[in-house]
C-alpha cells in the first residue's frame, strides 16, 4: 500500500493533521476527567449515595473496554472516518441525555453511551499506523499520547471551577460544546486513511488467529499492561497513601497528582521526538529502565527513613517519564504485527491494557493498609515495572530472531 505523505489541513481528501488526531484522542480523556469534582454535588442532585454515583466512572470504563473490541474491526471493515463521525453523534445524544436526566438510572444509561467517544482514542492510533511506517508511527503516537496526557492535568481543575460557578451540568455542557467543535474540524479534516478495506467481518475474524498466534503481538500487549499497570496501581493506591501516610489534603494531593502527570507528558514528548531516530526497541528498553529505577529509588528512600510525599511523588515523575516512552512505542509495535488489522489490534490491545490496569488499580486498593504505609503500593508498582522490562527484553529477543 502506498502511504500518502501530503497532509492539507481541513481537506478531507488527505490524511488528518496531527492536531485533529490529538483532539480526537484528548476528547476521550476529557470526558473521563472533567466532571470528577462534581460527583459529590451530583450525588445530592440525584438523591443517591456516592457508591451508586461512582458507577458513572466504573461503568463508563467497562463499556469503554468492550467498545474497543468492536471499534477496530468495524473501522477495518467500513473505514475510520464514518466510525469516528457516527461515534461523535452518539456522544452528542448521550451528553444531552445526561443533561436532561432526572433520575440516576437514566443518567447512568446515557453516561455509558458517552463511552462511544473512546473511538477517538482507539482510531487515532490506527490512523497513524495507516499513514506512516513503524518508527514514524511510534513518533506520531507519542505526540497523540502526550496530548491525551495533558488533559488530566487541567480537566479536573476546570471542572471544579465550572461546578462552583454554575453546577455540575456546566461540565457536561462544556463537553457538548467542545465535542461539537472537534467534530466539525474532524468532518472537514479527517480523510479516510484505511485504503485496505476488509472484505467482510467473517473473513476478517478468520484472520484473527494469525494475529493471536503472534508471540510479538502478545508481548507488545502485555508490555502495555504491565507498563501502564504501575500508573493504574498508583491511581488506585495513591489517594489512600496520601491521606493515611502523608496526611495530605485533597487539594494538595491534586497538585502532586498533576505534577506526576507532567512526567508522562515529558516521556511522551521524548517518544515523539526520538522514536523515529533511535527505534522503538531502544525507547522501550530505556523507558522500562527509567520507570523501574524511579520506583526502586522511591523504595530505597523509604528504607533509609527519607521517604516523604515529595520523594514519593517525585519518583513517580521518573516513572511517568518512562511510561511515556514505553506506551507509544509498545502500541506502535502491536499495530505493526498485522498492519491490515491495525484497527482491530488497536482495539484489542487497548481493551487488554484497560482490563489489566483496572485489575492493578483494584489490587492496589486491596493491599493498602494504614499499618503497612506506602510499601505495598511501591512493591506492586515495582513488580509491574520490572515485569514490563522483562517482556521488553523478550520482544527484543524475538525481533532479533526474526531478523536473523
Amino acid at each position: 500500500m502506498t502511504k500518502p505523505i501530503k497532509v492539507i489541513y481541513l481537506n478531507s481528501s488527505t490524511p488528518p493533521h496531527i492536531i485533529t488526531l490529538v483532539s480526537l484522542a484528548g476528547m476521550s480523556a476529557l470526558s473521563m476527567n472533567i466532571f470528577l469534582p462534581s460527583l459529590p454535588g451530583m450525588t445530592a442532585y440525584f438523591d443517591t449515595n456516592y457508591a451508586i454515583m461512582n458507577l458513572s466512572i466504573s461503568m463508563y470504563l467497562a463499556v469503554t473496554a468492550v467498545l474497543q473490541l468492536f471499534i477496530g474491526p468495524i473501522s477495518d471493515r467500513v473505514g475510520r472516518r464514518p466510525v469516528v463521525l457516527i461515534s461523535f453523534s452518539i456522544f452528542f445524544i448521550a451528553t444531552i441525555g445526561c443533561l436532561v436526566s432526572t433520575s440516576i438510572e437514566f443518567f447512568l444509561f446515557f453516561r455509558m453511551l458517552q463511552a462511544f467517544i473512546v473511538t477517538g482514542m482507539v482510531l487515532s492510533r490506527a490512523i497513524v499506523r495507516d499513514i506512516v511506517e513503524n518508527e514514524k508511527a511510534a513518533s506520531m503516537i507519542g505526540y497523540v499520547t502526550m496530548g491525551m496526557a495533558i488533559v488530566p492535568m487541567f480537566a479536573p481543575a476546570i471542572g471544579g471551577f465550572l461546578n462552583d460557578l454554575f453546577g455540575w451540568k456546566a461540565n457536561f455542557s462544556m463537553l457538548l460544546i467542545i465535542g461539537v467543535v472537534i467534530a466539525i474540524f474532524a468532518f472537514f479534516d479527517l480523510g479516510e486513511t484505511n485504503k485496505n478495506i476488509a472484505q467482510g467481518f467473517s473473513k476478517q475474524f478468520k484472520e484473527y488467529p494469525e494475529l493471536f498466534k503472534s508471540k510479538r503481538f502478545w508481548a507488545y500487549c502485555f508490555t502495555t499492561v504491565f507498563a501502564s499497570g504501575s500508573f493504574f496501581a498508583f491511581i488506585g493506591g495513591a489517594p489512600f497513601v496520601s491521606t493515611n501516610s502523608f496526611e495530605l489534603s485533597s487539594s494538595t494531593f491534586g497538585i502532586y497528582f498533576g505534577v506526576t502527570t507532567l512526567g508522562y507528558v515529558m516521556g511522551s514528548f521524548i517518544s515523539g521526538k526520538f522514536s523515529e531516530k533511535f527505534g522503538i526497541h531502544f525507547m522501550l528498553l530505556q523507558g522500562s529502565w527509567i520507570t523501574s529505577l524511579g520506583l526502586i529509588l522511591s523504595l530505597i528512600l523509604f528504607w533509609l527513613g527519607l521517604g516523604s510525599a515529595p520523594s514519593f511523588f517525585g519518583c513517580m515523575i521518573l516513572a511517568g517519564i518512562g511510561n511515556g516512552m514505553v506506551l507509544p512505542n509498545a502500541n506502535a509495535g502491536l499495530l505493526s504485527v498485522r498492519p491490515s488489522l491495525a484497527g482491530s489490534a488497536s482495539g484489542i490491545g487497548g481493551a487488554i491494557m484497560l482490563g489489566g490496569g483496572a485489575f492493578f488499580a483494584y489490587l492496589a486498593g486491596l493491599i493498602s493498609t494504614h499499618e503497612a504505609g506506602p510499601y505495598p503500593l511501591i512493591y506492586l508498582m515495582i513488580f509491574t515495572a520490572i515485569s514490563a522490562l522483562l517482556i521488553v527484553k523478550y520482544i527484543i529477543f524475538l525481533e532479533r530472531r526474526i531478523g536473523n
